[in-house]
């Protein structure tokens, strides 16, 4: 990302579908969501999801979803195409959706992060998550999740 260059964050269409996918497909080779599963996480939105698309001119460059059901939020994916990791745009991404968690009355919020997965790990750390359990081989045989979570700011309506 150029300085000069512009990102904009802003909900996911049904359009957004397929250059999410392909960001996916890169980034978790091992666990990719399919087209479909994206198809019904969209459906779920506005009442329990939230999903957003960070976009430069034409392309998008990231996403992240949220999923919320009474006080608590959970992080349902995030991802940022690789040639604009380290530019701050996961923080923004994250960012976003704790901004809607709290909007939307939550007070924790949840993630899975894969256990071996130190950047994404240390991005969520720095944002105030706390390692809470492990779970073996959740995402395949010997590709255990860490589970984590942070109190947020429940904003009124």
């Amino acid at each position: 990302m150029t300085p000069m260059q512009t990102t904009n964050i802003r909900p996911m269409r049904w359009r957004d579908i397929e250059p999410v996918h392909d960001i996916e497909s890169i980034s978790f080779p091992n666990t990719t969501w399919t087209v479909e599963m994206f198809w019904s996480e969209l459906a779920g939105a506005p009442e329990t999801r939230w999903y957003v698309v960070a976009e430069q001119g034409e392309r998008i460059v990231g996403y992240a979803g949220l999923m919320t059901v009474g006080a608590d939020a959970d992080v349902q994916t995030l991802s940022v195409a690789s040639d604009v990791r380290r530019s701050g745009l996961g923080n923004r991404l994250l960012a976003e959706l704790m901004a809607e968690a709290s909007r939307r009355g939550c007070t924790r919020i949840f993630l899975e992060v894969r256990a071996d997965n130190d950047s994404a790990r240390r991005l969520y750390e720095r944002n105030g998550f706390e390692v809470i359990a492990r779970r073996p081989d959740y995402y395949a045989p010997g590709l255990d999740a860490v589970m984590m979570r942070r109190s947020i700011e429940r904003v009124e309506p």
